[in-house]
């Protein structure tokens, strides 16, 4: 059996849980089955797995600047099908390659496996970004997931939001867990690593990582920091940002938080090499995930590997990878509807998130105790050698 990866991200291009988890899991499907990789930009490898990447050449384009993600990934998935096709089950990874996933389902006769990283309905800020765009992938996603042959939900959460947004039988969708590589990420210190990017590394510090995006509350985060004990360091790993007005919306909001706050809000804004990141995260007192909307959150398992407490929003799967009270805290978030857009109370939220960021701040032990339990928690449960496993087992069923 050989299964055929569709996906938008892939090392080195990764900015996203979505890219991370596709290579770790096509590093340990090839060590299963034969493997090939088809993905966005210029990667090119015989190794194993097999990566063939499609390039992007847009510069005949004259349609408006905020359409051009979506030509371009229909672009890349009519290249992927210019190529021949030899596996026996393609999978697909994000909206960016459910057109792909299409074309070799009917082209080629064979299953089309998705595995949801988020729903295009439940990120409607999408819409500034995409513009008329966000209901063409709005479209694209309910067809490809309601014509898939098996749908993967990496949470319980996310497998209920797919039974409940669209029509396809319950027996049709799996949920199979995001995982993490604990050799890798482990506890790493490195002092002079963390100087050169502005950090003191004696001083405890709050740590955000990821993209400046509504789906991932960064901003809630900021507008939290005058709450935070006087003096506490925060150092926010936050590049990507979806449009300009949420880049211009998180400067503004930098600038009010140092000028309320008396520590140092350290803001690197470039997303990060991966032995950095763990360095990163190995020196912080805690981690914050304050997403309004997260499937899963691969962050988590990222800080909790590298021994560091999580104070998260609860939300999504972040209830199911964050244990309250012994791994972390969760934090209630009251929205306005079912779809996740904003907090009902974006203040009160605020000062929520800053009281549990406290309460590790100020019990170092009980810190300890969660950062070491969280580790123990990713070896136990969310490995990616047994999530591969699952993986095939899906496969194998879907072929029988």
């Amino acid at each position: 059996m050989k299964t055929l990866l569709l996906t938008n991200e892939y090392p080195p291009n990764i900015y996203g849980g979505a890219g991370i988890h596709v290579q770790y899991l096509a590093r340990e499907l090839a060590k299963l089955v034969p493997t090939e990789v088809r993905c966005f930009g210029e990667q090119w490898s015989d190794g194993s797995p097999i990566v063939r990447g499609a390039g992007w050449d847009r510069s005949g384009y004259t349609a408006p600047e905020r359409l051009h993600s979506v030509l371009g990934a229909l672009q890349r998935c009519l290249e992927f099908n210019t190529r021949a096709i030899d596996a026996d089950i393609v999978h697909l990874h994000t909206w960016y390659s459910h057109f792909g996933g299409i074309l070799a389902k009917f082209n080629h006769g064979i299953p089309m496996v998705l595995t949801v990283h988020s729903l295009e309905p439940l990120r409607p800020w999408k819409r500034e970004q995409l513009g008329g765009g966000y209901d063409f992938t709005l479209w694209l996603e309910k067809t490809a997931i309601e014509m898939a042959d098996a749908v993967v939900a990496v949470s319980r959460e996310t497998r209920a939001d797919i039974l409940r947004l669209f029509d396809l039988p319950e027996e049709r969708v799996h949920v199979i867990y995001n995982g993490i590589d604990p050799d890798e990420y482990r506890p790493t210190r490195n002092s002079d690593r963390l100087h050169s990017y502005g950090v003191d590394p004696d001083r405890p510090y709050v740590l955000f990582v990821g993209r400046i995006t509504r789906q991932k509350g960064i901003v809630h985060l900021v507008n939290a920091i005058r709450h935070l004990r006087p003096g506490t360091q925060v150092v926010l790993c936050a590049g990507a940002p979806d449009t300009p007005e949420i880049a211009a919306e998180m400067r503004e909001a930098v600038d009010r938080a140092r000028a309320a706050h008396s520590g140092p809000v350290v803001w690197i804004d470039q997303m990060l090499d991966t032995e950095t990141k763990i360095i990163v995260y190995s020196g912080a007192a805690v981690f914050c995930c304050p997403s309004i909307y997260e499937p899963f959150g691969i962050i988590n398992l990222e800080a909790m590997a590298c021994e560091i407490p999580v104070v998260g929003s609860a939300v999504g799967g972040l209830k199911e990878v964050i244990l309250d009270g012994e791994t972390g805290l969760l934090v209630p978030l009251d929205q306005q509807s079912e779809s996740p857009f904003e907090p009902v109370d974006p203040e009160k939220f605020a000062a929520d998130l800053a009281a549990a960021l406290n309460r590790v701040l100020d019990d170092p032990e009980t810190a300890r105790r969660m950062g070491s339990a969280g580790r123990q928690r990713v070896l136990d449960h969310f490995s990616w050698a047994e999530i591969a496993r699952e993986t095939v087992e899906l496969y194998e069923k879907v072929l029988s």
